[in-house]
């Protein structure tokens, strides 16, 4: 089964100021899991810079960015939100909402001047901002014997940085659990390297396959 690329996120929170004709264009990105958190940080980034004369959104929800809203908070119609909205959707992120403060610096900007200005104070956000890519994984989990856990953990995090999986945190119990979060074309080749490694000893079993996090290495 094959499955088409899913957006990116972002790992933190990240700021950048912009300014223009002493106008000062305050971006504000941050990761959301819900249109309700994004209301929030749009609501806590207004309480904060409350001076400021606009306050623009643009975010994107949703494994698949299906959930897209934006706001020109009182700028002219069409030359903020959309443009920042339109910066997201061409860089492939989703779960992100970006509030650009903007404090006017007595010079009016144009429409047009506008327009770039909010797609710049994104874009070049975003440039700063650590992406967060997005995957179908399926989950392998080892029972390991404690004994052995260190050298098959061990084993493991070069593997997992070798075919682009994710580890999960090792449980400790009667044995010690250990999880990855593995292309499904590669769950084979990690069962042949766990058996070869612990000479039969312990068999990794299959379980779940979701979308996961895969941070930049």
């Amino acid at each position: 089964m094959t499955f088409s690329p899913l957006p990116s996120t972002i790992a933190a929170p990240v700021e950048h100021t912009l300014e223009i004709k002493r106008s000062v264009f305050l971006t504000h990105l941050a990761p959301v899991a819900s249109m309700d958190e994004a209301d929030e940080v749009i609501a806590r980034i207004r309480k904060q810079r409350w001076d400021a004369r606009h306050h623009c959104t643009a975010l994107v929800v949703g494994t698949h960015a299906d959930r897209q809203r934006s706001s020109d908070d009182g700028e002219p119609a069409g030359t903020a939100g959309v443009p920042m909205l339109e910066v997201l959707r061409r860089r492939g992120v989703t779960d992100v909402v970006a509030v650009v403060s903007r404090w006017f610096g007595g010079t009016k900007l144009g429409a047009g001047g506008l327009v770039r200005a909010y797609g710049n104070a994104v874009a070049e956000t975003l440039d700063l901002a650590g992406i967060v890519r997005r995957t179908v994984r399926t989950r392998v989990l080892m029972d390991v014997p404690h004994a052995e856990a260190g050298r098959v953990l061990a084993f493991l995090h070069q593997w997992a940085d070798e075919h682009d999986a994710v580890l999960e945190p090792p449980l400790y119990g009667g044995r010690a659990t250990l999880a990855a979060w593995v292309a499904s074309a590669d769950v084979a080749l990690l069962d042949a390297d766990v058996a070869a490694l612990t000479a039969g000893a312990v068999t990794p079993r299959t379980g779940d396959i979701r979308v996961v996090d895969v941070p930049a290495r």
